[in-house]
């Protein structure tokens, strides 16, 4: 009686077990083909090639090793940075105002206003902006291996793009997402963070750093023009620039022009480029809900949680810098409102991800929710911006 039925299932298993073969022999023909050719060539042309392929095994293999291995990611990296400041903070003071020495006997508080330190002597505060910044970059390149640029990531698999598959393309795009960060954060210390109002002349260290940070992102040593620099030994002087900008802070020979409407203004900006990711997400969700298998959404994901890391770090910084204006406008428990929220966004980090239906229940939209917390965490930043607009 049953067994009609398990013949029925033996032969459907057998039809799925050559169909399966079949495709892993298609997959397998050219390198099967390629080494029966490889092995009636001579000695001189097997060592060539055999050396050719060893340096592309070697290259792939490199890079899938960097690719899975993210060194030094901590999501609460911005206190770490603000406590290695070696200027003494007042609680009062912005970045570049002077900060009274610590005398000796006065129980490690400044010294009195009416003792005038010698020009020599005097020590300002630095940007945490700009330190935070120089961080960003050397994790990008310094201590992790910078992957948009590396020869392997170029070839891709097979000649199609790591965008375009499921593999191998998180950690580019999570680092892309502090890279657009970073320029963007160059650019406001450029324009007007770094000087006084717009007549006075930029500073020399943040324009430097600021046309690093604007260097392809993809520049291998030869490029279509010909030989070239790699984006990661361009933007290394990044950091050098930005650390000499602190250099000058520290000696009050450089600005920061810790104003109310300059944050405003750079609290504009970063609304506007959270705004931006949010509708990229929400175009990728509107365009597939292939849940796991959608293979665009990975680096999709990866970009705004890069950018998240970023901004967390940057504003952050920000609370430092402009304390003394978040002070005056009451800024203080909305400020950390903002980034206790943005912190705790940087707690999902998702093995694989999902671009599923919003309502799915076995394919989480995993997009929908990143776009969630870029979103709650830009009307923190209208509404703060609001507050300094009144």
């Amino acid at each position: 009686m049953l067994d009609p039925i398990m013949n029925f299932f033996t032969r459907i298993f057998q039809l799925i077990g050559r169909g399966i073969g079949f495709v892993i022999g298609l997959v397998l023909w050219p390198f099967m083909w390629l080494g029966r050719w490889y092995l009636q060539r001579g000695w001189i042309l097997k060592s060539i090639l055999g050396a050719i392929v060893a340096v592309v095994v070697g290259l792939y293999a490199y890079f899938f090793y960097v690719t899975q291995f993210w060194s030094d990611f901590d999501p609460d990296y911005p206190a770490r940075i603000v406590a290695a400041s070696k200027t003494a903070q007042a609680a009062n003071t912005l970045a570049g105002d002077p900060i009274s020495p610590i005398t000796p006997g006065t129980g490690g508080q400044p010294a009195a206003t009416t003792a005038q330190p010698a020009p020599a002597q005097q020590s300002c505060k630095r940007s945490e902006i700009a330190a935070i910044s120089a961080d960003l970059v050397d994790f990008n390149v310094n201590r992790n291996a910078w992957i948009s640029s590396m020869l392997a990531s170029k070839l891709g698999f097979f000649g199609i793009p790591w965008r375009n598959t499921p593999y191998f393309d998180n950690k580019a795009a999570f680092q892309l997402g502090i890279n657009q960060v970073l320029r963007r954060t160059t650019t406001e210390l450029v324009d007007t963070l770094g000087r006084a109002r717009g007549t006075s002349r930029i500073d020399q260290n943040l324009q430097d750093a600021r046309t690093a940070m604007a260097w392809d992102e993809t520049a291998w040593y030869i490029g279509w023009r010909g030989p070239t620099r790699p984006t990661p030994s361009v933007y290394r002087e990044a950091i050098k620039k930005l650390d000499a900008f602190n250099a000058s802070l520290e000696k009050c020979d450089a600005t920061f022009d810790a104003r109310a409407d300059n944050l405003q203004q750079f609290l504009d900006r970063i609304a506007g480029d959270i705004g931006s990711t949010s509708d990229i997400l929400r175009g990728q969700i509107e365009a597939s809900n292939a849940g796991w298998f959608d293979p665009r959404a990975d680096d999709r994901f990866w970009f705004a949680y890069g950018q998240l890391y970023a901004y967390y770090g940057i504003l952050s910084a920000a609370r430092e810098d402009f304390s003394s204006v978040i002070r005056e406008r009451n800024l203080g428990t909305l400020w950390d409102t903002m980034q206790t929220q943005m912190r705790d966004a940087l707690n999902m980090q998702p093995w694989i991800i999902s671009n599923g239906n919003e309502s799915s229940f076995i394919f989480p939209s995993h997009l929908a929710t990143m776009g969630f917390n870029l979103l709650r965490a830009r009307s923190q930043i209208v509404e703060i911006r609001g507050v300094l607009d009144r």
